[in-house]
């Protein structure tokens, strides 16, 4: 009933998983991740067990193949399960049972893994490789793009219900500590993935840093308009003199505090473009 993709993204070392079925919440049943270790999806009358037994295997330095072997030969019910399997480093694994519902089946590229049951057709897993390979970009982006090839060439043939994207890396939770860079969920929805493509462009703009290209200095007419925003939002009470002074300043944190954008704020003279837009559209200056 789900459809998945296994992934790593060998320049930063991330490694994430994008999962949609019907099926309520399957954000807190597939997709099992440890930054450095692996990443796994564990589906079809899921072995919730393979998650937590398949890193620490993983972590003692097997491969994914090897993972894979051992957990599936020690489960008397592996016929009906489905599973797909990367490390950092090496070839990814995937396994469909014999009597998994179908369609069944998986398919395996240099950096990805994509497996699904109950499907259309073979072209959903075709078309989520194919568009993983084809995409460039962020590994979030490249997973939820894959997803919804696959959605559209087909899916779940019983239709839509929940989807989740979990990506690690090394201190990439939030303030650093711990790995769950990316770990967005849809437990029920009509859209599952359309709407997880929404969250997840949420998450970037509250939780991802600012981008050193984004950076902008803030001149007399930036501080102007600031200044006004800021009135708007009602953290600055003077006038529009267009000089960025520290009750300017302090205006401006205030704000970003309460809106939950303290990763663009910065302390010097600059401002994040994003930063700047997301005032612009929220106070509808």
């Amino acid at each position: 009933m789900t459809f998945s993709i296994v992934a790593r993204d060998p320049q930063t070392g991330e490694l994430g998983i994008a999962v949609q079925s019907k099926f309520l919440s399957v954000g807190a049943v597939v997709p099992w991740a440890k930054a450095g270790i692996g990443a796994i999806a564990t589906q079809s009358w899921a072995n919730t067990s393979y998650g937590p037994r398949g890193l620490e295997l993983l972590a003692q330095g097997l491969t994914a193949q090897e993972t894979l072997t051992i957990l599936t030969t020690t489960d008397d019910l592996r016929e009906e399960r489905q599973v797909g399997i990367i490390a950092p480093t090496g070839t990814p694994a995937t396994f469909t049972g014999t009597q998994c519902f179908s369609w069944a089946g998986g398919h395996t590229g240099e950096h990805y893994t994509c497996q699904g049951n109950i499907l259309v057709g073979a072209d959903t897993i075709l078309a989520m490789a194919r568009t993983f390979e084809e995409t460039s970009g962020l590994l979030c982006d490249r997973l939820l793009t894959a997803l919804a090839a696959a959605q559209a060439a087909g899916g779940d043939s019983r239709g839509q219900q929940s989807a989740a994207l979990l990506v690690v890396r090394a201190h990439g939770g939030y303030s650093g500590f711990n790995d769950r860079f990316i770990d967005l969920r849809v437990d029920d929805h009509p859209t599952p993935i359309i709407e997880l493509q929404r969250i997840l462009q949420l998450h970037k703009l509250y939780l991802f840093p600012s981008a050193s290209e984004d950076m902008q200095p803030i001149d007399h007419t930036i501080a102007q308009e600031l200044q006004h925003l800021l009135t708007l939002a009602g953290d600055y009470q003077g006038s529009a003199s267009g000089i960025y002074d520290d009750v300017t300043r302090m205006a401006l944190r205030t704000f970003t505090g309460r809106e939950n954008l303290e990763q663009r704020w910065c302390e010097d003279t600059r401002i994040d473009r994003v930063l700047l837009q997301f005032m612009r559209e929220r106070l509808h200056a």
